[in-house]
């Protein structure tokens, strides 16, 4: 039974109901000896007990896309099969252009979320020169199978949950589909291709998206096996002028570094309450051996970089928890490097759902005007109204309350 099916969740629910019923009918209807009938009413309050617990967790769970299998929970899923040494690029020498077509098989995805605004497809993709092998969901938009576009090529966004998260997370607890379709039927928001693939690629450790020789390619998953199988699939535009990469929390510093990282991969990228430092999540392999966690910090690799690389970022966040890490990249980035910063100020909410919920749509119209043909120019860094009094919380959260009125409904 699935962790985050319907059918587990009425199990559960049912289950709730038995254990406070059992206490009610029977409690004072026992027999027997005194031990027996306390250990049976001890057993049915550890009953009800667990599975109101149970019950919770799951619709914390569903709600916020934390563990999508039962070995993702248990820490027993692994989808790594092999983890050569890649290189510096992440490719091991391969010449990408030369291999064979990759041809996949798409099913209806199943979970919340998934059915929505023409359904999210799901395939299980062998990266052939990553070593991993895991599943990856596609939406297409509501243009991609219309006549007048059935010889358009499509823009990519990649999308990156936290950690830990499910990659179904952008469809179901974000809505980004059902936001979005609207957006992009009335021109608002260019008709992009959703491509989420699983980041949470060995148990209990979040991979920092990064390439570790003997132990995970997640970097060449992400930039490389994923990428060729969208375009070998789909009307994809090809890379790095139809690709951006998007994410939040722990998804948020991955974006953030590969497209600083691959910039012949990425034109532009979205951080939703990021860091730059990948010790920000403490069960992160980037974190863990001090070289690869320079070489995995974006503000680092900027600095380094003999040439700044051409990308736009996106970067909202909230005091000590993203904004000051998005100005200290705003501070090091050289042209051609642009970086476009959103404060969000703290009455907006914390590290929740609920707080990236609302930005979802604003960062797809800033993603419009990077990857569209008719590119425009976003500049400053806080929004320019004088007040949020009065806002509602979504206009908080996608950034459209001035820093200075936060600060006075703090």
């Amino acid at each position: 039974m699935s962790l985050t099916g319907t059918p587990f969740l009425l199990t559960l629910i049912v289950l709730s109901v038995l254990a406070v019923a059992l206490p009610l009918l029977l409690w004072s209807r026992l027999r027997g000896p005194r031990i027996l009938r306390a250990a049976t009413r001890t057993l049915m309050l550890l009953f009800a007990q667990g599975t109101a617990v149970a019950l919770v967790f799951v619709v914390v769970n569903n709600a916020n896309s934390l563990y999508d299998t039962w070995g993702d929970l248990l820490g027993t899923g692994d989808h790594v099969q092999q983890a050569a040494d890649l290189g510096a690029d992440g490719t091991g020498g391969i010449a990408l252009k030369k291999l064979p077509r990759v041809r996949q098989t798409f099913a209806q995805a199943d979970g919340p979320g998934m059915h929505a605004a023409g359904g999210v497809r799901v395939t299980q993709l062998e990266g052939r020169v990553s070593g991993v092998n895991a599943e990856v969901y596609v939406w297409l938009p509501p243009q991609y199978d219309e006549p007048a576009y059935r010889h358009h090529r499509f823009p990519v966004v990649e999308l990156l949950p936290g950690y830990p998260g499910s990659p179904k997370s952008w469809f179901g607890s974000l809505d980004a589909p059902r936001q979005l379709e609207p957006l992009m039927r009335d021109g608002k928001v260019a008709p992009f291709i959703l491509v989420a693939p699983r980041t949470t690629l060995l148990p209990g450790v979040d991979t920092g998206c990064a390439n570790v020789p003997g132990t995970v390619n997640a970097d060449t998953w992400l930039s490389v096996d994923v990428p060729k199988m969208v375009m070998d699939n789909f009307r994809a535009l090809p890379a790095p002028k139809g690709w951006a990469v998007a994410g939040y929390s722990a998804g948020a510093h991955c974006a953030v570094k590969l497209a600083v990282a691959h910039p012949d991969r990425y034109r532009a990228a979205v951080s939703l309450s990021g860091y730059n430092d990948p010790i920000g999540e403490r069960d992160s392999l980037a974190a863990q051996d001090p070289a690869l966690r320079r070489a995995a910090n974006p503000y680092l690799m900027l600095a380094r970089a003999a040439t700044p690389p051409a990308v736009a970022l996106y970067l909202s966040g909230q005091p000590h928890d993203g904004y000051e890490a998005a100005l200290a990249l705003q501070r090091e980035a050289k042209a051609p490097t642009a970086v476009h910063v959103v404060y969000i100020p703290k009455s907006a909410g914390g590290h929740t759902m609920a707080l990236w919920r609302p930005q979802v749509a604003p960062a797809f119209r800033w993603l419009t005007t990077q990857l569209d043909q008719h590119r425009a120019t976003l500049k400053g860094v806080t929004p320019p109204e004088p007040s949020n009094v009065g806002s509602t919380h979504e206009a908080l959260a996608s950034g459209t309350a001035s820093r200075a009125a936060a600060g006075r409904k703090r």
